[in-house]
């Protein structure tokens, strides 16, 4: 698949109207499903390439757009996601410092 083309699985005919938030693939069984012992199995069937992981990130970004942002009466929430998101990731990728200046009882 080039940048920019539909799926190969998808088919207008079929489908309908394109949805970038749909897998077109063969349906399996969801991860929230799996058995433990089926799990090894179920992490043999996905696709290893980089291209099936940007479709991922992809349609989990048009679940998250749909749901949240482009309702016609959208509200605080995606900004609130934003913010928390945010706040997340620079507490992780600052944790090394702020660990540094901890008040311990005995110097």
């Amino acid at each position: 698949m080039a940048f920019g083309d539909y799926p190969a699985e998808y088919n207008p005919k079929v489908h309908g109207p394109y949805d970038p938030a749909r897998y077109y693939g063969k349906p399996d069984t969801p991860f929230s499903q799996v058995k433990l012992g089926e799990l090894a199995s179920w992490f043999g069937r996905r696709s290893k390439h980089p291209s099936a992981a940007a479709g991922a990130v992809s349609r989990a970004w048009w679940r998250w757009q749909h749901k949240y942002v482009q309702p016609k009466r959208a509200g605080i929430a995606p900004f609130l996601h934003v913010v928390f998101g945010s706040m997340a990731v620079f507490y992780v990728l600052n944790y090394g410092k702020i660990s540094h200046h901890r008040n311990y009882k005995y110097h």
